[in-house]
């Protein structure tokens, strides 16, 4: 298996870990188990930023290009009529 492969591996399965720790989060009752995943949570967030920044640093990630402001305020217009 090629490190590009591995890496893009890697960052999927810390989306999921994400996705899961916020479901995880929005369901706890026990102010301290919150507490925990949270961190966990935070965690999974910071590797993940860093292991996307690699990724990207060797050409292994083409993000999107940024959007247009006009594009935002719209989107951010029809968000706030709902």
């Amino acid at each position: 298996m090629r490190e590009k492969d591995m890496v893009n591996d890697v960052l999927s399965m810390l989306k999921s870990s994400i996705t899961t720790y916020a479901n995880v989060i929005a369901e706890a009752e026990n102010p301290q188990f919150r507490q925990m995943v949270q961190q966990l949570r935070n965690n999974c967030e910071t590797f993940q930023y860093d292991l996307f920044n690699v990724a990207k640093q060797k050409g292994y990630y083409q993000p999107a290009k940024h959007a247009n402001p006009a594009d935002i305020q719209e989107i951010r217009s029809q968000f706030m009529m709902s």
